[in-house]
């Protein structure tokens, strides 16, 4: 007979599977910073390189995170920092672009 499965109402959607992931949680910060940089930088026309590169690279490291993540809790935080990296890279390539409109 097959054993029930019981619910683990302990454990949400953002639980780990209870491994260290060094590497995933580093690439998630990283892109986290870069990402609110990118945005934040962005709302200045004069910054228009820092918010670029900033945003240029958290999509490279969100991205790569993306492919080698192993929970939900690290997608979901890769996920916003890539959101927040596109937005600040789009909107310093809008204003003058990586290498200063030349």
């Amino acid at each position: 007979m097959a054993q029930a499965m019981r619910p683990n109402s302990a454990t949400s959607l953002f639980a780990t599977d209870g491994k260290p992931h060094p590497l995933q949680d580093g690439l998630l910060a990283v892109t986290l910073v870069l990402g609110l940089t990118a945005l934040i930088t962005a709302m200045f026309h004069s910054l228009h390189l820092l918010s670029s590169w900033a945003g240029l690279v958290g999509i490279v490291t969100g991205a790569y995170g993306q492919y080698i993540s192993e929970t939900t809790r690290e997608r979901f935080g890769l996920i916003l920092g890539l959101g927040a990296s596109a937005i600040g890279f789009f909107l310093g390539m809008a204003h003058g672009g990586l290498f200063g409109g030349l």
